[in-house]
C-alpha cells in the first residue's frame, strides 16, 4: 500500500512538510498538524476556544474547534485546492490545542483568552482561532491590537454585532460596538459582508449586506475589501452564519438570505493583498449540523486562511 503514518499530530517530529494518515482514522488535530505547546519555529499556531456562554439564541459553538478539527481530515496529504502549493513545505505550522476555561465563571474568560492569545503573538506566530461563540473574537482583538495598534476589521457575518454594551457584558453580539469605543479597531477602515440584519448603530463600517453580496462578483467583493483596508493590520473574523443556512445550518443564529460557501471561499482566496495578522472561525455549532455540512465549511474557511499565509512566505522567501 502507499507509504501512510498514522496519529501524526502526536508521531511528527516537526512543523512542515504533509501527514499521511488516512482520512477516517488518527488523531484529530486540525489538518493533521502536530500538538504542541511549543510555538518555537512555528509560523502559524491553531488554537481552539471551546465557549458559547456568550450566545443570544442556541448554545453549542463550544464544540465547535472538535467539529473543524475533525472535518480537517479530510485536507489530509492533498495539496489543497485551490492553493497550487504544498501548504506545508516550508509553512510551519501546530496546532496548540485549546483554551482552559472556568465553565463556572464567565467574567474571567476574556482575560484568560487574552493572555494566552497574547502569549502566542509574543512568539512571533499568526494566531488562528477556532470558536467558539464570536464573544471570543473580542479579547483576540485586543491581543493583536496590543502589539499592533488599531486594527482593520473584516468580518464575514449575518449581524452587525454593533448592539450597545456596558464594557462588562459577555455578549456575543456587541464586541464591535466595544472595539471601536475602545480604540481597538478603526471603523473606517473596517468592513463588514454578508450582513442581513439590523443594528442600533453601524458605528462607519462599510457594509456588504448579503442581497448586494448576491449582485456582486467575489472579485468585486474582495476589491472592495482590499480597498477599505488598505494596507492597515488587519484581522479577519468569520462567523460561519455569514453562510446561508443550506450550506451552514450548524450555527447558534442561522439568518436565511446568505451566501454560498463557493462564493464567499471564491472571496477569501482573493484577499491576497491584505495584512492579514490574525484570523478566527466562530460560531460553528455542530449539535445543529447535518453531514458535518457546517463543520466542513469552517474547516474550509481555516484552511484557506492557512493558504493565504503559505503564499504569502513563498512570496517573501522567493
Amino acid at each position: 500500500m502507499p507509504a501512510k503514518s498514522i496519529d501524526h499530530a502526536f508521531t511528527a517530529s516537526r512543523n512542515t512538510g504533509r501527514s499521511a494518515d488516512p482520512t477516517y482514522a488518527g488523531a484529530l488535530s486540525f489538518m493533521r498538524r502536530r500538538y504542541t505547546k511549543n510555538v518555537k519555529g512555528a509560523d502559524v499556531v491553531v488554537w481552539g476556544i471551546p465557549f458559547d456562554a456568550a450566545v443570544t439564541n442556541r448554545p453549542g459553538a463550544r464544540f465547535g474547534p472538535q467539529a473543524i478539527r475533525r472535518a480537517s481530515a479530510i485536507f489530509d496529504c492533498d495539496p489543497q485546492y485551490p492553493f497550487h502549493l504544498d501548504l506545508f513545505d516550508n509553512l510551519g505550522m501546530i496546532d496548540y490545542g485549546d483554551c482552559l476555561l472556568d465553565s463556572g465563571n464567565h467574567q474571567k474568560t476574556p482575560g484568560t483568552i487574552e493572555r494566552e492569545a497574547a502569549k502566542i503573538l509574543k512568539a512571533g506566530a499568526f494566531l488562528l482561532s477556532l470558536g467558539g461563540d464570536h464573544f471570543v473574537t473580542w479579547p483576540l482583538l485586543k491581543a493583536h491590537a496590543a502589539i499592533h495598534g488599531p486594527l482593520a476589521l473584516v468580518q464575514f457575518d449575518a449581524h452587525q454585532d454593533t448592539w450597545d454594551d456596558d464594557g462588562k457584558r459577555i455578549d456575543h453580539g456587541s464586541f464591535v460596538a466595544r472595539a471601536v469605543r475602545e480604540g481597538i479597531i478603526d471603523p473606517d477602515r473596517s468592513i463588514q459582508i454578508g450582513i442581513r440584519t439590523h443594528a442600533p448603530d453601524d458605528f462607519g463600517i462599510k457594509i456588504i449586506y448579503g442581497h448586494e453580496v448576491e449582485e456582486m462578483r467575489a472579485s468585486d467583493i474582495a476589491y472592495a475589501i482590499a480597498e477599505r483596508t488598505g494596507s492597515k493590520k488587519t484581522y479577519v473574523t468569520f462567523d460561519i452564519d455569514c453562510l446561508d443556512p443550506a450550506y451552514a445550518p450548524g450555527t447558534g443564529t442561522p439568518v436565511a438570505g446568505g451566501p454560498s460557501s463557493a462564493k464567499i471561499l471564491s472571496v477569501l482566496r482573493q484577499m491576497t493583498q491584505i495584512d492579514i495578522v490574525g484570523a478566527d472561525v466562530v460560531e460553528v455549532a455542530p449539535a445543529y449540523d447535518h453531514a458535518d455540512i457546517t463543520a466542513i465549511a469552517g474547516a474550509t474557511v481555516a484552511m484557506h486562511y492557512v493558504g493565504l499565509i503559505a503564499e504569502r512566505k513563498a512570496r517573501e522567501s522567493a
